[in-house]
């Protein structure tokens, strides 16, 4: 068991629990598939080779049919999908296709000229002149035409219903908006439930590039009877955008509105797909043994760039979102998590062993993929395979699919087949997983993934946690509960091996479980299923529940070590594996949390903490500039955390560096200034004194300390911990 302390903020009041008692509930099945996809028809595809295969080719793959690869050789899926979305960017979607193919009515317009590849109008060059079109707003006025655009968006719809087959492969109307402030990541992925009530054309970038615009242009098309939903995704390349804290992406502070219109439109977010998992970081949880998974940090299209961490992934979003619903009301970022690809080829690779690389003719060979190419700051080596999006529903049908992802009973992969499960309630027994029906209990007298826990008086949660292998994949490691909470302002976290295969136990000293141990043959590329489970199961109920606090539970299935794709590559070419990518990796699944919110009366008992409004209401004033220089600079601080109880040194140096060390611990705490259990890479940060505020950094982003004189002590808070003054200054040295 592992515990962090963070910043913090979340939990929406504004979503609404759904009971799912029902006959047909408790009949849902699993179903697989691609909600990320790009063909010939998105502007990017097209100028890294993928000129020929469009949506109908996309649909043939997935299920089951054999493509030709945009290199020329044939691909296959090993097991065809139950549903897909085509999602092309939206942004001058299909006109260079179009415009190079002599049968379009686009080819035979003037503006054709100038988007028809030749030697001496090479398609990067076209590509860069519709690009800076869309970065600069400027658009051109005869590719902007909603005749043109409208067009390209009915073929597709044709696409996607003459490949639907209800009950046996589901396709959805769906595209993506690609928000690009900036180089940092902000594209959604748009879904409608029902392809005969579309929109004339979708909302564009080029329409607007903030979120609160498309959502609003979605609410306009819900009321028009266009049920649609958004999926945000790579928020680990948004640069700490996608999850913000404090104001939105006009500058406008967050309020109960805000975090409401999120919410309704933005039900989900791609937790992993070839460009990196957004689960966490290192940096982020450095007490979780397995966070270090498929991890890229960089701005797209800038090479030697970097993400900044916070506000850029799932599990910190959750714990920030807990913090913002007690103590403003609101919660954006209850979400539910699926997974995704993004592959630019058409087709999709799922399979380490059957990996074929995701963007044309760039990576389109084991050679170049292990060559070490960085194309648009994308390391081609840190690429991974495509995840995949779970839904429990109770049919294959659009219907039945888009219900379940708008209740968040939907779970994301890293492309294997895992099926997993997860309920929350308050009377679960310890023998009821040896029911056969046990789902049908778990139904009826808890919630699924993706539901709220109405609290219960004087009782303790308990999850009922179930993992099948992928038939065709590694066998399981073990089933975790990741658990968040927040306390006056700062967040937690705690990771919980709940079920495992073999006889291994937890160590009795640290909790941590042993490793599952590895089967797999570096230089051969193989493995064998002599260790592992098939299937997982357990009733686990929480030891450190505190019913006045808020919380989210989540689960994480891992299979056993298997070889990575670059691991199978070099196998191929009979060359050592590349050093600077893992050899081997374990396979995941993760759910959609279940959340609790505490009663009122709950609440009322809990430790209310000190905030800024209780020491100013008390007569505490601010230090100003010259009193924080005289105070603080060349000097050690010996500072509590009141909420831990936690005690670090603290030294301003002269130079404009700080240093965190924490009291009686060997290893420094650094770089996450007075916050507990974060230890910081570099080991120190610079910082400035300014406008009453010691301004420093947490892994690149800014916040504010600010110190006040209260009776005969000094008490510090932090901008980022919702208004809680959490930190008494114990003593100052030289």
């Amino acid at each position: 068991m592992r515990m962090t302390n963070k910043r913090m903020l979340l939990l929406s009041s504004s979503v609404l629990t759904l009971a799912v008692t029902s006959v047909s509930a408790q009949e849902r099945h699993a179903y697989f598939g691609q909600t990320h996809q790009h063909t010939s028809w998105s502007l990017d595809a097209y100028i890294i080779g993928n000129t020929v295969t469009g949506p109908a080719e996309a649909y043939q793959y997935s299920m089951g049919n054999v493509v030709k690869h945009p290199a020329g050789y044939d691909v296959q899926i090993k097991t065809p999908l139950d549903f897909q979305g085509v999602t092309d960017h939206s942004e001058y979607v299909g006109v260079i296709r179009l415009a190079n193919d002599p049968t379009s009515s686009l080819s035979k317009l003037p503006i054709a000229e100038k988007l028809k590849v030749t030697k001496d109008n090479p398609a990067v060059k076209i590509f860069q002149w519709l690009a800076g079109s869309i970065a600069s707003h400027k658009t051109i006025a005869e590719l902007s035409d909603p005749k043109l655009s409208g067009t390209v968006w009915q073929e597709n719809t044709a696409i996607a219903d003459k490949y639907y087959k209800p009950g046996q492969f589901t396709t959805f109307c769906s595209y993506e908006w690609t928000s690009m402030p900036n180089s940092q990541n902000m594209h959604r992925n748009v879904f409608f439930k029902d392809c005969s009530k579309l929109p004339p054309s979708p909302f564009t970038a080029m329409d607007s590039d903030h979120p609160e615009d498309l959502w609003t242009w979605m609410d306009g098309q819900r009321k028009a009877g266009n049920e649609v939903l958004a999926i945000s995704h790579n928020a680990n390349l948004s640069n700490g955008i996608m999850f913000p804290i404090d104001v939105d992406s006009k500058g406008n502070p967050l309020d109960l509105a805000w975090a409401q219109q999120r919410m309704t439109n933005e039900p989900l977010n791609e937790i992993k797909q070839i460009k990196g998992v957004s689960e966490t970081h290192p940096d982020l949880s450095p007490n979780d043994e397995f966070a270090n998974y498929e991890i890229m940090n960089y701005l797209i299209g800038i090479d030697n760039s970097s993400s900044k961490l916070h506000g850029s992934y799932a599990r910190e979003a959750y714990e920030n979102g807990l913090a913002m619903q007690a103590t403003r009301g609101y919660n954006p970022y209850k979400f539910g998590v699926v997974g995704g690809g993004d592959s630019h080829n058409t087709v999709t690779a799922y399979s380490q062993s059957n990996f074929f690389g995701a963007h044309g003719l760039v990576d389109a060979t084991a050679k170049a993929r292990l060559a070490g190419k960085v194309e648009a700051g994308m390391d081609i080596l840190k690429t991974g395979t495509s995840g995949l999006t779970a839904v429990w529903a109770e049919e294959n049908t659009r219907e039945s699919i888009f219900s379940a992802m708008q209740r968040k009973e939907v779970y994301g992969t890293s492309g294997v087949r895992i099926q997993a499960r997860m309920f929350g309630g308050w009377d679960f027994d310890k023998g009821l997983l040896s029911n056969e029906d046990w789902a049908k209990t778990a139904y009826a007298s808890g919630v699924p993934m993706g539901g709220d826990l109405a609290p219960a008086d004087d009782k303790v949660p308990s999850f009922v946690v179930n993992a099948v292998k992928d038939p065709a994949d590694g066998n399981l490691d073990r089933i975790q509960i990741v658990k968040g909470w927040t306390k006056q302002g700062q967040v937690f976290e705690k990771i919980y091996d709940v079920a495992w295969s073999g006889a291994r136990q937890p160590d009795p000293v640290t909790g941590r479980l042993p490793p599952v141990g590895s089967t797999v043959d570096i230089d051969k590329a193989t493995y064998t299923n002599d260790i592992g489970s098939v299937e997982l199961k357990a009733v686990w109920t929480d030891p450190e529940f505190d019913p006045g606090l808020h919380a989210f539970y989540y689960s994480r299935v891992l299979q056993i070590p298997t070889p990575r794709w670059s691991t199978y590559d070099a196998a191929k070419l009979g060359v050592l594996p590349p050093s600077n990518a893992p050899a081997t990796v374990q396979e995941r699944a993760w759910t959609t949390p279940i959340w609790y919110t505490p009663s009122p009366a709950a609440i009322a008992k809990a430790e209310r903490g000190l905030t800024v409004d209780d020491l100013t209401k008390s007569g505490s004033t601010a230090l100003t500039d010259d009193q924080l220089k005289q105070l603080a600079v060349g000097k050690i601080f010996k500072v509590r955390n009141t909420v831990t109880n936690e005690t670090f040194d603290v030294l301003f140096g002269e130079s404009g560096q700080r240093v965190v060390t924490k009291v009686n611990d060997a290893a420094p705490r650094a770089d996450e200034l007075l916050q507990a259990m974060h230890p910081s890479p570099s080991g120190s940060a610079a910082y400035e004194i300014k406008d009453g505020h010691i301004v420093t950094t947490i892994d690149g982003t800014a916040f504010e300390l600010t110190v006040y004189t209260s009776g005969d002590k000094y008490i510090a808070a932090r901008s980022n911990e919702f208004g809680f003054a959490n930190y008494e200054v114990v003593s100052v040295a030289q």
